[in-house]
Parts: C-alpha cells; sequence; structure tokens
C-alpha cells in the first residue's frame, strides 16, 4: 500500500472511484484537456494502461503524447486540477472526514488550468481536515482489514484539584506539526509534573484520612470513658473478715466472681481492671485467702498477693510422706498423728492408680502422691480432703509424663519402680543440674553386669529413710551389711521396694530421659561443682577433694 492506501499500480482499487475500470475512461471522453495545443490520445478500453508503464519506467515520456501525470506539488504552477467527472466543481471523493487524501487522476482527466490554485484549494483542505491516522491492520483478521484506526480518545474531564494548569503555551502538544517545534520535549515534562503533582496529591488526600480517623477514634474514646465510667468499686481497704476459696484453673474474672459472690469486692469487671492495671494477673494463684468484706478491687489484690493472707500449706519436694502428716496436722490444729492414721485407714479411698494399690511391702503407701506444691487448707478442712487433693495433683502430673508408657521403654516392672528412681534422684541429687547425671548413676548400678557395686545401689538416703532420720552418718560398713530392712540398699540388690519421698517434676523428667555415661560414683564438691567418677579408684580421689573443701569451710 501507498501512503494514500492506494495499490502500487496506477489504477484505482476501489469501485465508486470515477477511475475505476473502464468507468473512469468513458466518462471523461468529453472532457478531454488540451495540452501543448493538441488533443491529447484517448487510450483503447482493449488495452491496459499506458500510464502505469511511463510512470514506473522512467517517468512520463512526452514523446508519446498526451497529457503529462497532474502533480499538485508543481513549482511552476502551470496545470490545472483534473475536471469533476459529474460535472461538479473539483469535487473529491475522498475530502470525507475519514477518507484519505486525494490520489494522483489518469493524465487524460488532467486540466491545463493552472496548478497554483489547486495547491490553494489543498492547503485549505489541510486546515480543514487534520491529517489523518495511519491504516489500522487488525491482526486477528488476517491483515485484512484495510479500516483506519480511529484514534486516541477524548480524555475525561480532570477534576480541577489534579488539572495541570501551569506551563500552557495554547498549543496542541499532539499535533504533529509541533514535533518539529518543541511538543515532544514539553509532553514529557508535562507528564513528569503530572505525576509528581498526582502523587503529591494523593499523598495529601491519605493524611486527611488518617487524622480524620484518628481524631474520631481519640474522641469517641474519650465520649465512651466519659459516658459509660469504669466497673462499679468500693473504696478502702474494708472490714470483717471472710475466707475465699479460688480453685484450680481459674482466670483472673472467675476470682472476681468468687470474690463479689463472697462480697470482698463490688465486681468482678473491677477486680479484672485492677489486675491488669497492676501487672499482678499473673501473680495471683488459686488458693484460700483471708480477707476482708467490702473491700476495693485494688485493695483486695495487695492483700492476695501478701503471703500472709494466703491460706495455703506448702509442700516441697523431696519431702516425705510423714513430714506431709505433721504439716496437716499443725495446719488444721489437730491431736498429732491424726493425719498418719487417716492415711493409713483412707489410703486406698483417696484416689491412688491401680499400679500403686498392687505395690507390696511399702512402709507408707501414700508415699510419692503426696505431690509437691502449694494447696489451700482452711480451718476447717479434713484430713482426708487435703490427702486427696494432693493425690489428684499427682495424678495429674504422672499422666501427663506418661509413667505407665515409659516405664515400659526402660525395661522397668511397673511405673512404681520410675517413681522410686525418680525419688531417689531426688534425694541423692543435692542440685537440680545434676539430676540427669545422678539418674544415670541409679541405672548404671543396677546393671547385672555392673563390676563396681555388683548390683547395689548403696545409697545412704535408703537406710536414713528406713530409720525415719536424717544424717550423714549412717553407721559402718558392717552395720549396714547387717541392718535387715528391704529399703537397705547396702544388702539388697535392686530398687527399694517403692518411692522414699514425694519427688518433684525435675527428677521424674530425669528419671524418664538420664543423660548418658558410664558413672558409678558422684561426690558434690559445692552448688556449682559435682564430680563423677567410673570406678572406684577415681571416686577416692574424688572424695579427698571433697574432704578438703569441707575443711576450708569450717576455718
Amino acid at each position: 500500500m501507498t501512503e494514500y492506501g492506494r495499490g502500487y499500480g496506477s489504477e484505482p482499487w476501489h469501485p465508486e472511484d470515477p477511475l475505476y475500470g473502464d468507468q473512469g475512461s468513458s466518462r471523461s471522453q468529453e472532457q478531454q484537456p488540451q495540452w501543448d495545443g493538441q488533443q491529447a490520445h484517448r487510450y483503447p478500453q482493449q488495452q491496459a494502461d499506458p500510464y502505469a508503464q511511463q510512470h514506473y519506467n522512467g517517468g512520463w515520456d512526452g514523446a508519446q503524447g498526451g497529457q503529462p501525470p497532474y502533480d499538485p506539488y508543481d513549482p511552476y504552477g502551470q496545470q490545472q486540477p483534473p475536471a469533476d467527472p459529474y460535472g461538479g466543481t473539483n469535487s473529491d471523493y475522498y475530502a470525507a472526514p475519514d477518507a484519505y487524501p486525494p490520489q494522483h487522476r489518469h493524465p487524460h482527466q488532467q486540466g491545463m488550468q493552472g496548478r497554483q490554485g489547486m495547491r490553494q484549494q489543498q492547503q485549505q483542505q489541510q486546515y480543514q481536515h487534520p491529517q489523518h491516522p495511519e491504516p489500522h491492520y487488525d491482526e486477528g483478521t488476517g491483515g485484512d482489514d484495510w479500516r483506519a484506526d480511529p484514534g486516541p480518545r477524548e480524555p475525561e474531564p480532570e477534576h480541577a484539584f489534579f488539572a495541570d494548569h501551569g506551563d500552557d503555551d495554547g498549543r496542541d502538544d499532539l499535533d504533529p506539526r509541533e514535533e518539529g517545534r518543541g511538543g515532544r520535549e514539553r509532553r514529557g515534562k508535562k507528564n513528569k509534573k503530572n505525576k509528581r503533582r498526582s502523587g503529591r496529591a494523593c499523598l495529601v488526600v491519605t493524611l486527611f484520612f488518617a487524622g480524620a480517623v484518628g481524631t474520631v477514634g481519640y474522641f469517641g474514646y474519650d465520649f465512651i470513658v466519659s459516658h459509660l465510667g469504669s466497673a462499679p468499686d468500693y473504696e478502702g481497704e474494708g472490714a470483717g473478715e471472710v475466707q475465699v476459696d479460688i480453685p484450680e484453673n481459674s482466670t483472673i474474672l472467675q476470682m472476681g466472681l468468687a470474690l463479689k459472690k463472697a462480697g470482698v469486692v463490688k465486681s468482678a469487671d473491677a477486680f479484672s481492671e485492677a489486675a491488669i492495671d497492676s501487672k499482678k494477673d499473673k501473680v495471683l494463684q488459686p488458693g484460700t485467702y483471708s480477707l476482708r468484706k467490702h473491700m476495693s478491687a485494688a485493695s483486695a489484690i495487695e492483700l492476695m498477693v501478701d503471703p500472709k493472707s494466703r491460706n495455703g500449706l506448702t509442700i516441697r519436694e523431696g519431702l516425705r510422706s510423714g513430714d506431709v502428716y505433721k504439716l496437716i496436722d499443725t495446719k488444721l490444729r489437730l491431736k498429732k498423728g491424726t493425719t498418719k492414721g487417716v492415711a493409713k485407714t483412707e489410703a486406698k479411698n483417696l484416689g491412688l492408680p491401680s499400679w500403686a494399690k498392687s505395690a507390696s511391702k511399702l512402709k507408707d503407701p501414700l508415699e510419692g502422691f503426696l505431690y509437691p506444691s502449694t494447696y489451700s487448707v482452711g480451718e476447717k478442712a479434713e484430713p482426708a480432703a487435703v490427702l486427696k487433693q494432693m493425690v489428684a495433683r499427682a495424678n495429674q502430673v504422672y499422666e501427663k509424663h506418661d509413667l505407665e508408657g515409659n516405664a515400659q521403654k526402660l525395661h522397668l516392672e511397673s511405673p512404681m519402680q520410675l517413681l522410686t528412681v525418680a525419688s531417689l534422684t531426688q534425694a541423692e541429687g543435692k542440685y537440680k543440674h545434676d539430676f540427669v547425671k545422678v539418674a544415670r548413676v541409679v541405672y548404671n548400678r543396677l546393671k547385672p553386669d555392673n563390676t563396681e557395686t555388683y548390683g547395689l545401689l548403696d545409697f545412704d538416703s535408703t537406710v536414713n529413710y528406713a530409720r525415719s532420720q536424717s544424717t550423714l552418718d549412717t553407721g559402718s560398713v558392717d552395720d549396714l551389711r547387717n541392718f535387715n530392712d528391704p529399703y537397705n540398699t547396702y544388702k539388697f540388690k535392686g530398687l527399694p521396694p517403692g518411692p522414699i519421698g514425694n519427688p518433684g517434676e525435675e527428677a521424674i523428667r530425669s528419671a524418664i530421659d538420664p543423660a548418658k555415661g558410664n558413672w558409678y560414683y558422684f561426690v558434690s564438691i559445692n552448688p556449682e561443682k559435682t564430680l563423677f567418677a567410673e570406678t572406684n579408684e577415681q571416686h577416692e580421689r574424688n572424695r579427698r577433694i571433697y574432704l578438703k573443701e569441707q575443711e576450708k569451710a569450717k576455718e
């Protein structure tokens, strides 16, 4: 295609063109223009168009006669524009707004009038009709669509806030005639300025809305606080005395509800708010508290965190059952030995697991099941209820650590033996960071191929338990060999019949997962240092170090 949309031949390609086919030749016979004083030769209809050959084979051959092709840009202005074949004056079938510019006419329809008028007319049409865009070819239709691209759409009107009011010189930068006058450069500058202006505008709008939301939130919160107010609460430290039981696993709100029911605080919400504000919501624990009525929430919290107000009974780790019984008697102001008698008669009704009930030769059936913790014990509590609370706590911890399953993994006969190892670890290990190694010593001494102690544990703690004492002087080796008690590990191989105390959770974990090593002996020099040995010779050397440290401490 040429730039006017016509083919490369001289023939017009549109059926409505007066020059299309034979119509143009027949209609233009009566309007043959004169050229150089002679009548131009008429081309026969049977022959091919000689103009195409003459035009592309070296230009127009004047020797052959006829009218030369019309040139709208003739510098001499000697030619006239061709006459309208339909009688009009210079009719242009392509003068429509969506059409292409006029094509070169056939020479036999050229006039001899001056070209200056035609040039002026074309210039007027050029300014009346904008230059047509390049033809658009639709690739989806195989490239046969010759229709021109309708051009860019008219932009939607821009809001005045974002409009560009500067650097406007009244010239159209999209006009191709302005391309050489700096139009491209001006368009680039405008685009950059418009982007910067749009970014600043969006930032301003964002900041405005953020400020509006913050203002509304601030005044909304102030409105709620000022109109709704805080939760109802008493004033002062209260009067009188009342005991309140806080159950296990109680939340702060549940604690507040219990205090409100007892008449201590005015509302549970006030108690919750005071606990959170004072950051003592994590400090409050279940238990029995001696408080006063009609207290402010803050005063109630301060009194609850005071150990004096809590009616609790604390059982430390490793404490024997006999010592626990004495503490309960003292707490409940009972006759000495009352709780011990209840334990013997009511042991099977206190919630012991089945594998504990089947144990035999036990010095105390509740040994190992009075779990170390702090318990709420009111003044009117019964000994059996207190013991049952401790056993329930032990069962909860033992189920958590799966004593039955782990006993099988360690090739022990029952969970009672695993609990016994934990009690030995608690009694022999002076410091918790040594528990995993002490537990390994216990398992190593229980090995049948043990050539160091030959299956004997040789623990003073078991002898002290059997004798209900606690001393480092357990007697000579001969005395120990002659002490006939199943808990005497100097005489009887293997584990004692049952636990020798109530171990804590760290000792239980160490018995389940001991450290790896070949140790058979150990001695604690100080809180930071415990010496472990694999042979008796190494152990004797460590004992001498221990004795020296003891002498230094006495000085």
